[in-house]
């Protein structure tokens, strides 16, 4: 018996792309045996392997105990193989080889939630990226296919025994105990290999497709949670129709099944037929759920389900072509979601979840191409960029080529290399011959990181009656990447006639280096000229209309232009783009606030009736944390605190009575469609909020009424916050309340958490009081985000005692999950740009966690913090 060591985990550990190198052994079968018992766990595995490329045979494995090996039916002895903490290297192997490994393995004691592991009373596998490593010896890498059949036993105390594909036999074996055999006919990568077993109630239903197939479709749940996954059940019907008629992707096995954990590092995991989420991506329902978190039900059960065709029937060589899968996956979630809610609203929230997150990842020193060319860990790599950004270049893509092209690129992608283990050249390659429109440029936004700036200026020439348009581009300059190049910026843009708000029809003149098509102009050079034509009055021009490329965009707009393009504009993201752009100035470069404030009163009543969710969206004032990712230097919490507390009080007393107003007469019950009525919620709690920073003694009793008398959580929990957050009397009897009713439900208590950690004057006595109650669990993923993303939500609480409880639970994660441990850091990335003496304080206390963590998540993730 054979006991791999923990293993020894060195900083400079590196992976590099120029390294790869294809497998030396194929794998044509693997049966999985899994055998779950209280105090461990048997594996055995059959692998039918044949040699394909010169190099040895090497098994990837840890914390695994080797049991037995054999290879071709002879048992091995030490002599034959040598075994380390990472992998098992068989001695002169066959060219054909059939593996028989027994190894034992501890899911009861699997903290760090990845292989298999126990989750109260649920046995549960999170495999990507590298998971599957933990459950037994393996090629475990994506670029290994291979067909799984897996058996899995247990007690009959858990009745449900899942694994990938379809059911074969089912049945008992001995007193107390039972098996299920599965069978996958569709080639996979071991990270996408799943397995549950446990005691859990089931919601069924079926979907037909489009090839006539009668597909099974399951969502496991506790018994108690069945009824909140309604919702999630007419999403994934939704996604698998959507995705017939945008993409001609009908779905290939007899069932698909969900699965909802709530101890999950990740939102959730597209294992080929076998999908296991994180409760919060697919338990919802009005009374328990927000509206947002709703939406984001509907998003993940989509993503995961695109992921059958888009990551699964065509999956990554290497974890460095990571961004082909999710860019890919996340722009289609991101299209399929702008048909449940208003479209503007959606690209709004993509476009502010990547400014948000990514653009400070790009400018800070973790700053990396969306295909990363090295890497320690890989789990660290599941970033921003990588989703975010991916998705915005293949948004880049469909933009230029249009529906129709975009659609002949995909099918020629899928004809192309269904089945196998691809790369980002396949991918452009496939789409530029589908397509016939060359797109190979658009290799260089994968392979370089760094957010570009365009930079614009217009000149209006009132007697030709043109207008023209400078374009230059330029990256930031960055050492471990010298030869940065200019990049192919699709730039969406329309003229309007600054009189009349009427829209110019777009005719361009022959000094354009390239005329715009439907709208867009492709700039590919360091520096471009465009001019219009027929242009009677001097324009205002609306750029990067819906954001069409991920840049920071510089133009020199007056604030009466930017108030036109608030009233004026038809297009719902640049309205709200030209809000944000004002509130910038206003907060950034102590402009008077009274534009903005105008442009809000001459435009609401009119948005509002049409979309609602959009006004709501209108009164978006950049969060502290987004703010502080534009102040490179001296950047103080506090002052940022109070610029922006004063704009929303000037608002707040700007609107006046028009805030009770609206709030009174607006009526969620009045509205049929769903994202009209979160609209007329939103505007709602907005409206309390600004009323509460009137000093109108009514908010309060407004709140208090609301929040009791409503069943809706997004109307409820809006006025928990108006409350809890202004320190209304009414505040400690309605977060009683609010614990009373929600404490068996966890995803509703996470908010309960999250409220009172995400309190403006939070302490540090305050957070300890949360962190020390008798729901607070250090083993749920879920749990710590609520209080830790609370404290995020205020940068003044975060960056004083907050550095601290962040540091202290990165250090106890760096153990138990150094996947979380990891991420948690990242909420610190902006350390360098404080001002003194702050800056050198977190500098120290950063400096003093690398002396007391080990994992490599941890370890990489703060050496590339503290190279800034």
């Amino acid at each position: 018996m054979n006991i791999a060591a923990n293993p020894v985990i060195q900083a400079d550990q590196t992976i590099y792309l120029k390294d790869y190198q294809q497998p030396a052994y194929a794998v044509d079968s693997v049966a999985l045996d899994i055998q779950v018992f209280s105090d461990h766990t048997k594996v055995n595995s059959k692998l039918a392997m044949q040699r394909q490329a010169a190099g040895d045979l090497v098994l990837l494995g840890r914390d695994l105990e080797l049991v037995a090996l054999r290879v071709n039916g002879m048992t091995l002895t030490a002599a034959d193989y040598q075994l380390d903490s990472e992998q098992l290297l068989i001695l002169n192997a066959p060219a054909q080889a059939k593996l028989e490994i027994e190894v034992i393995i501890h899911p009861e004691s699997n903290t760090m939630l990845e292989g298999l592991y126990q989750a109260g009373d649920l046995f549960v596998t999170q495999n990507e990226p590298e998971g599957f490593r933990k459950i037994t010896f393996y090629p475990d890498r994506p670029d290994v296919l291979s067909v799984f059949t897996t058996r899995v036993e247990a007690d009959k105390k858990y009745p449900v025994l899942l694994a990938n594909g379809n059911l074969l036999e089912a049945g008992e074996v001995g007193e107390g105990r039972h098996y299920a055999i599965w069978e996958d006919p569709t080639k996979k990568p071991s990270y996408l290999f799943a397995c549950v077993i446990g005691d859990l109630a089931v919601l069924r239903d079926h979907y037909v497709t489009s090839e006539g197939r009668d597909v099974a479709l399951e969502i496991y749940a506790i018994e108690k949670d069945i009824p909140k996954c309604h919702i999630a059940m007419n999403a994934l019907k939704h996604s698998m129709r959507w995705d017939e008629e945008h993409y001609g992707r009908p779905y290939d096995l007899d069932i698909y099944m969900i699965v909802a954990v709530s101890q999950f590092n990740m939102g959730a995991m597209e294992n080929k037929g076998l999908n296991i989420f994180n409760t919060s991506c697919v338990l919802a329902d009005e009374e328990y759920t927000t509206d947002a978190a709703i939406m984001r039900v509907q998003s993940v059960i989509a993503h995961e389900y695109f992921h059958n065709w888009t990551g699964n029937r065509i999956t990554c060589r290497d974890w460095f072509q990571l961004c082909l899968k999710e860019g890919l996956t996340v722009f289609r979630d991101q299209s399929f979601s702008e048909d449940l809610q208003s479209a503007a609203v959606q690209r709004i929230d993509d476009v502010a979840v990547l400014k948000a997150h990514q653009f400070p990842e790009d400018s800070g020193p973790l700053s990396h191409p969306p295909r990363p060319d090295h890497f320690v860990e890989i789990n660290n790599f599941y970033t921003a960029t990588v989703y975010e950004k991916g998705a915005e270049i293949n948004r880049m893509m469909a933009t230029l080529l249009g529906k129709e092209k975009f659609r002949k690129g995909t099918d020629e992608y899928f004809r192309r290399y269904d089945g196998q283990a691809v790369t980002v050249e396949d991918w452009i390659d496939a789409l530029t011959t589908g397509s016939g429109v060359d797109l190979s440029a658009f290799l260089k936004w994968y392979n370089q990181p760094g957010t570009p700036k365009l930079e614009v200026q217009g000149t209006y020439d009132a007697v030709t009656q043109s207008y023209r348009l400078d374009l230059k581009q330029s990256l930031k300059a960055n050492a471990k990447y010298p030869n940065l190049q200019h990049l192919p910026i699709p730039v969406a843009l329309a003229l309007f006639n600054a009189e009349t708000g009427e829209q110019y029809t777009l005719h361009c003149s022959a000094l354009s280096e390239n005329n715009v098509k439907d709208g867009v102009y492709l700039f590919d050079q360091e520096q471009a000229v465009i001019e219009f034509t027929g242009v009677t009055e001097k324009p205002v021009v609306s750029l990067l209309r819906s954001f069409s490329a991920p840049v920071n965009l510089k133009f020199n707009y007056s604030d009466d232009e930017l108030a036109f393009l608030i009233q004026f504009e038809n297009n719902g993201f640049n309205q709200w783009q030209a809000t944000q752009t004002l509130i910038e100035r206003i907060l950034l470069e102590d402009q008077p606030a009274q534009s903005y404030i105008d442009a809000i009163k001459a435009t609401l009543p009119a948005v509002m009736a049409k979309d609602p969710l959009l006004a709501s969206r209108l009164f978006d004032v950049a969060s502290e944390g987004y703010l502080a990712s534009r102040i490179d230097q001296d950047y103080q919490p506090h002052l940022v605190n109070q610029k922006r507390e004063a704009l929303l009080n000037s608002l707040a007393h700007g609107l006046g009575d028009f805030c009770k107003q609206s709030y009174l007469s607006l009526d969620a019950a009045l509205q049929n469609d769903f994202s009209q009525a979160m609209g007329v919620r939103a505007l709602r709690n907005i409206m309390l909020s600004l009323m509460a920073r009137q000093g109108d003694t009514q908010a309060f009793e407004l709140a208090d009424a609301q929040y009791h008398g409503s069943n809706n959580m997004s109307e409820r929990l809006g006025a928990l916050k108006v409350l809890v957050w202004n320190d209304a009397p009414q505040a400690k009897a309605a977060l009683q309340d609010f614990y009373n009713r929600f404490k068996d439900e966890a995803l509703a208590l996470d908010q309960w958490f999250m409220v009172q950690a995400a309190h403006p004057k939070a302490t540090a006595a305050s957070i300890a009081y949360l962190t020390s109650h008798p729901d607070y669990d250090l083993g749920t993923p879920n749990r710590i985000r609520s209080v830790t993303g609370g404290v995020n939500a205020n940068p003044v609480n975060a960056w004083s005692f907050g550095v601290q409880h962040f540091i202290e639970l990165a250090k106890y994660l760096d153990e138990k999950n150094p996947i979380v441990g990891s991420r948690l850091l990242l909420l610190l990335t902006r350390w360098y740009t404080l001002a003194e003496p702050q800056r050198s304080e977190v500098k120290q206390a950063l400096q003093g966690l690398q002396t007391e963590v080990k994992s490599k998540n941890v370890i990489e993730t703060l050496n590339s913090m503290l190279e800034a």
